[in-house]
């Protein structure tokens, strides 16, 4: 299968597809509102609130750091995560400007 090409598309619209994408489970949207929550520092204990396995939560909080929505801090032997504000700036402003183009006050429906 040939891979797909994004490098036709605006380096905006790559941002907000990469954005998009570690959104696209609902376990990372249950760990952003965890540290939304908390408004701190989240170590071990997001294993303990997620019903998922220690692994797989490992997986989706990369994912989430990885896009630059949290961030990690080593804390000895374990890694706090908490929300990275920048990260979350370009993911609102990102959806608000997609928003505000394709939802045009005056436009008209299909059919």
């Amino acid at each position: 299968m040939p891979a797909a090409r994004t490098d036709v598309f605006t380096a905006e619209d790559q941002q907000l597809a990469q954005l998009a994408k570690a959104l696209g489970h609902p376990a990372r949207i249950a760990i952003l509102r965890i540290l939304a929550q908390r408004q701190a520092c989240v170590c071990g204990e997001l294993v303990e609130l997620m019903p998922l396995a220690q692994a797989t939560v490992s997986q989706h909080l990369r994912e989430l750091k990885e896009a630059g929505l949290i961030r990690g801090n080593i804390d000895g032997p374990r890694v706090c995560y908490c929300l990275d504000a920048a990260g979350l700036r370009r993911l609102r402003d990102g959806f608000t400007g997609l928003f505000e183009s394709v939802f045009l006050p005056d436009s008209k429906p299909c059919g």
